[in-house]
């Protein structure tokens, strides 16, 4: 019997010069590559926040790779929040 792949779901947030169009799609293609799925989305306060799930090994790699920020991106803070997981999260919304 196969044993259940491990899934993990966490919250980001992400502060710095990440504003913006480029920021959310780098993210979220980034995130596509690694099989998570998720959400992002801008918030007022000029922080990106975003939600992830997948298997725990892809999402700890890219909230690895949020702290680093994509190329041309200036990443002042990550804060994560591990949030239990559905397990049910499919496809990739940007909002």
């Amino acid at each position: 019997m196969e044993s259940a792949r491990q899934t993990k779901r966490v919250r980001v947030y992400v502060s710095g010069r990440v504003q913006g169009v480029f920021f959310r799609d780098s993210t979220r293609e980034r995130a596509e590559r690694l099989g998570v799925s998720g959400w992002v989305r801008n918030l007022p306060d000029g922080r990106v926040e975003a939600v992830f799930e997948g298997e725990a090994g892809a999402v700890d790699e890219l909230v690895r790779w949020c702290h680093e920020g994509p190329p041309h991106a200036r990443v002042e803070g990550v804060e994560v929040e591990e949030e239990p997981a559905s397990g049910g999260a499919r496809g990739f919304e940007v909002r």
